[in-house]
Order: structure tokens, then sequence, then C-alpha cells
């Protein structure tokens, strides 16, 4: 579906709904994030933004079945130049690279160091403020996060029974990425002491979601914009809500690629949940 003059917002509903189809959840909302913008751009309920030629576009899933996470991403490009073709190659290498080497009990460290290597080896950059995390049970990031790039003091090892979403971002920027923009993407940190000011069938919604993120998206028509509105606002205002606006480079010349897989850590080995065919 990711071609020029489709909506993002059709794409990731799309998603969402094929999620439904079969018998998961999503685990987020469903983000495609293009260019400059390396994740958490997630359509708002009337977004009309539409993929356009030439757009380096990332799209970013997660599933949860009774809880349990799973977390994949990859980079459509639509274009034609072979600079850029070699871009999204480079996170997939960087990707491939750490699951060829991963094994229980393996030092972190040496796994980004290998995701650092297949990324440059293409002559690109990691985006270095960016990682890969563990998931648990309707936890979408835990313990460990994983960089694409080795951080000497980190001690970490894939132990067995931890489940980790490697997920490395090539860039032919300079690797940094920071919050710009509106937030569509949200959690709760907490539940909210009072219900003052929070809307009972929005607050319901958001309760469903057991903890995993939420878009505005998430809410049916039934609940008006307004009442969604004043409710995200007065959970933010109490501490009780986190908000995700999307990761930018400063540089909007800048292209980023993605590629994520979920690996189960086992006693002899791992298993890729997200790997096609299973």
């Amino acid at each position: 579906m990711i071609q020029p003059g489709v909506l993002l917002r059709e794409v990731v509903e799309t998603v969402e709904g094929f999620i439904r189809d079969h018998g998961g959840g999503p685990a987020f909302p469903a983000q495609t994030s293009r260019n400059a913008i390396a994740a958490h751009y997630c359509p708002a309920p009337q977004d009309d933004t539409r993929y356009q030629e030439g757009d380096v576009a990332k799209l970013d899933v997660g599933v949860e079945v009774d809880g349990y996470v799973a977390d994949t991403a990859t980079t459509a490009y639509l274009g034609e130049d072979p600079d850029l073709k070699r871009l999204v190659r480079a996170s997939r290498a960087g990707l491939d690279a750490a699951l060829a080497v991963a094994a229980p009990n393996m030092a972190i460290q040496e796994l980004s160091r290998e995701i650092e290597r297949a990324i440059e080896g293409e002559g690109f950059h990691p985006v270095y403020n960016l990682t890969g995390h563990g998931v648990g049970r309707w936890t979408v990031h835990t313990s460990p996060q994983v960089p694409a790039s080795p951080d000497r003091h980190d001690r970490a090892r894939l132990l067995p029974g931890m489940v980790v979403a490697i997920e490395p971002f090539a860039t032919d920027g300079a690797g940094q990425v920071s919050e710009r923009g509106r937030a569509e993407v949200f959690m709760v940190t907490r539940p909210p002491r009072k219900m003052k000011g929070i809307d009972a069938a929005a607050w319901q919604v958001i309760e469903e979601m057991r903890g995993l993120p939420f878009a505005r998206r998430s809410f049916p028509t039934s609940v008006s914009p307004d009442a969604v509105e004043s409710t995200l606002a007065r959970l933010l205002r109490t501490g009780c809500l986190m908000a995700f606006p999307p990761l930018v480079d400063p540089n909007p010349a800048v292209m980023i690629s993605q590629a994520e897989h979920t690996i189960i850590v086992l006693e002899d080995g791992i298993e890729v949940t997200t790997a096609r065919g299973l």
C-alpha cells in the first residue's frame, strides 16, 4: 500500500484492522514516519498527508496477543536514487548482523558493535540516540536497551527469557534526533487520583489499553474530539500521561531508514517472533 498518493492514515488504519481481524490487538498505534522523521509519526484522525515520490517511508507496527508484545518495522523507498536504496539496505544490514550473532548470555555491547559495523559498512551512520529495547507483557519498552553503537559503560547481556526488539536506524545525517511537532501517541504512567475533568467514555477507551500506548485515532467517533482533548490535557497536567512527539533530525534534508524484529532469547539460541512465514 505504501505508494505515492496514498494516505498515510489509510495505511496505518488498514494495518490495525488486519491485526484485529487476525485475533490480536495493536500493541501501540501503527506509525509511519518519512524522510528526516525517524519515528513516532502517527497520523491524526483527519490527517490528509500522502506519501510522495522520493519518500523514505518507515512503517512501525506492534501486535499484542493476550498482552504479549511483538514489535517490527520496515522501510519502503519510493524512488530510484541508488544512495537511498543503499540507505534502506543499511538499516536492514544492521538488523541482520545483530540477528546473525545474537545468543544467550551475549554482551549487548557486542550486538551493538555488529549493528554499527554493518551500517557504517554501507557508508551511513546509525541514529545514535534511538535504541532497541526489551518488551514485556502489556509493556512495549523495558530493559535492556540495545543501542546501535556500543556503550562501554553498559554491562547488560541477552539472558534466557528476555524478549527484545532490535531496531537499528540508519541515516545520511549526523545521527541525532529530537522531539518535534504535535504528539499523537500517548501512554498512561499512573491512574488519576481524581476523575474531575476526565470524560468517562474517553477514560474507558484508555483504560482498556491496559497501559499500552494509544493515539487520538484510538477513540471511536462516539467520543467527541472535545472530550478526548480535555481528557488528554487533564491527564498530561496531572502527570498521569506521557506524550510521544515525532522524533526528527534537525536537518530536513536528512533521510533515515529503519528495520526491526523481535526475538525471544532461549536457553540455546534465539527465536525471531516477527519473521515472515511464522
